[in-house]
């Protein structure tokens, strides 16, 4: 398990927030705006592996897209290394991307059809290295190896390669500056299960070699089980619960965070049809129009009055584990939130 004792802060996130605007009318006037994410805060540990989940459509890439500042943020703070970058300008952003990368979701839409693999993987060495034309590639071949690729295939065009193989380009493009910090947004997602592992494992690897830190976004709970050394659970642009893996799969706080895991497909038939499911019930409220109080009161089964009113606050609530709900708020409540309504 993962000694998050003996590592420093490497990525800080504070109340950040990412809202679209919305323009309606022949005047094209703002009239409101679409709520993304929506004062999300954690931090991740050097060498740490947190993982960020949620159903689609709760903010989850947008999240990992804006602490990379390729959006850019409404509000709130984002440190990478001690440093500020969520309201430095553009030069001094360049400076720090070497740092920082990102491993796309499509691995077919995130590389360039008309640029060779050498190309692809060398670009990222072009812009920020300085390094000769030789040195390049040798670094690339490097990469290659490091993740998997025959180097006779650096000639070849993305289109030659099979959905996993161009993950691993983007991989080994991620990886050329020495980043110490990547945000994997659902990397598996576009990939057949049997491909899925092998990704799985190559990131692992990867980060035991270089010493990386992931972020790792999906919606697929057992891959995530796998990979990640914390768990945060998002909801309609609001993180709802945040905890070491093995405490939050077995011992899950908020309501939201229980009916994700009880959908979790269960292998063992038996286990399957005794397994204790919560079905929410309604849909996913608007992000342009979220409700009063907490995100989660339209759907939630043990909803209070004060759920309705007030949004509650994303706090530790028993060491390690923060939770943003109001059922936990007396630390005098029994691990059961239902239980306490049905008292």
């Amino acid at each position: 398990m993962f000694d998050t004792s003996a590592n420093k802060k490497l990525v800080e996130v504070d109340g950040l927030k990412m809202y679209f605007p919305i323009y309606t009318g022949l005047l094209r006037r703002h009239t409101g705006n679409v709520k993304a994410v929506d004062g999300v805060s954690f931090d991740i540990l050097e060498g740490e592996t947190l993982g960020l989940v949620g159903e689609s459509g709760c903010g989850k890439s947008t999240c990992g897209r804006a602490i990379l500042r390729l959006y850019e943020p409404t509000a709130g703070s984002i440190k990478i290394d001690g440093e500020e970058i969520a309201n430095v300008g553009f030069d001094k952003l360049r400076k720090m991307r070497p740092t920082m990368q990102m491993v796309f979701q499509d691995p077919q839409a995130s590389l360039n059809p008309r640029m060779t693999v050498a190309a692809i993987i060398g670009e990222p060495l072009s812009e920020h290295s300085g390094k000769s034309r030789s040195d390049q590639l040798d670094r690339i071949y490097e990469l290659m190896d490091a993740v998997g690729l025959n180097r006779d295939f650096a000639n070849r065009y993305p289109h030659e390669f099979s959905g996993g193989q161009r993950q691993r380009i983007g991989i080994a493009r991620a990886l050329a500056l020495n980043p110490k910090f990547i945000v994997c947004d659902e990397p598996i997602a576009a990939l057949d299960v049997s491909i899925q592992a092998q990704v799985v494992n190559l990131l692992e690897d990867l980060q035991k070699q270089f010493g990386l830190t992931y972020l790792f976004i999906s919606h697929d709970l057992s891959m995530v089980r796998h990979i990640a050394d914390r768990v945060a659970v998002m909801y309609l642009g609001k993180v709802v619960e945040l905890a070491p893996r093995e405490d939050l799969y077995a011992d899950p706080l908020h309501p939201y965070t229980k009916a994700l895991l009880s959908a979790v497909p269960e292998p063992d038939p038996v286990a399957h049809d005794n397994a204790n499911r919560t079905i929410l019930q309604g849909d996913v409220p608007s992000p342009s129009n979220p409700p009063e109080g907490c995100n989660f009161c339209t759907r939630c089964p043990s909803v209070m009055d004060i759920c309705r009113k007030i949004d509650p606050e994303f706090r530790e609530v028993r060491p390690g584990r923060f939770v943003a709900c109001h059922l936990l708020n007396d630390t005098k409540m029994p691990a059961d939130p239902t239980a306490a309504v049905e008292a």
